[in-house]
């Protein structure tokens, strides 16, 4: 609903600065011809759709910004997915352990990690896990599911991770290779953790699983990474 009230405000807005500029012509005596077309109507018809999915970045935490400045929470996500699915990359960024005893968005177009594991198993006593490192191959195989699908990087990109820290960096990685729309979902796939009471740290906040949005335990061959 408020997605549908902001479009129809911005459609309201266009046409009253139409009918102002007419008017001034007209009082001018000059010769008014209105050149809006359907072709030109549809065109701003997609830019103000696209528009709509920009969260603000003051509404999103300093870890979870990026240079490009596009975010998109887990429902933006699926709903820009949903209407547009030919248009836009969806791609999860999280690594395979994650995808295997976890599970993905049905609608993911593929899956590229932006870390992997380590070739040995490496200890990282700060946060208590095994340590990842960048995968060197991360723009390149992004730019492979985008020419499968036969897009440009002008085209949006939409990357999820496991909260949104991830996404933001690989959202940069992908900004630096030349990519222009890679949106970042803020709330990922589990969402944020609580941040207090009987249930701190749990991922019960927000994100794309806690949407009640669509997922699966099920991999599909084709839509992993290196698999394709």
């Amino acid at each position: 609903m408020l997605r549908v009230l902001i479009v129809i405000f911005r459609i309201l807005v266009v046409a009253a600065l139409l009918f102002a500029a007419i008017s001034v012509a007209k009082a001018a005596g000059e010769a008014v011809s209105c050149p809006v077309d359907s072709e030109t109507v549809a065109a701003v018809a997609d830019k103000i759709s696209a528009d709509v999915f920009t969260r603000p970045e003051a509404s999103v935490p300093v870890a979870k910004r990026t240079t490009c400045g596009l975010y998109a929470t887990a429902q933006d996500a699926y709903d820009m997915v949903r209407e547009a699915p030919d248009k836009v990359l969806f791609i999860d960024v999280r690594t395979r352990a994650e995808l295997q005893f976890i599970g993905m968005p049905t609608l993911v177009d593929a899956h590229v990690p932006f870390l992997v594991e380590t070739s040995s198993p490496q200890w990282d006593d700060v946060n208590s896990t095994f340590k990842l490192a960048l995968n060197p191959k991360f723009v390149e195989g992004v730019g492979k599911r985008l020419a499968k699908k036969g897009l440009t990087r002008d085209d949006p990109v939409i990357l999820i991770c496991q909260g949104g820290l991830r996404a933001a960096r690989a959202a940069n990685a992908l900004t630096q290779a030349g990519y222009t729309k890679v949106y970042a979902t803020i709330d990922g796939f589990e969402g944020d953790p609580v941040a207090d009471g009987p249930h701190k740290g749990e991922r019960l906040v927000n994100g794309w699983r806690n949407a009640g949005l669509p997922w699966t335990a099920k991999l599909d061959r084709a839509k992993m990474y290196e698999l394709d």
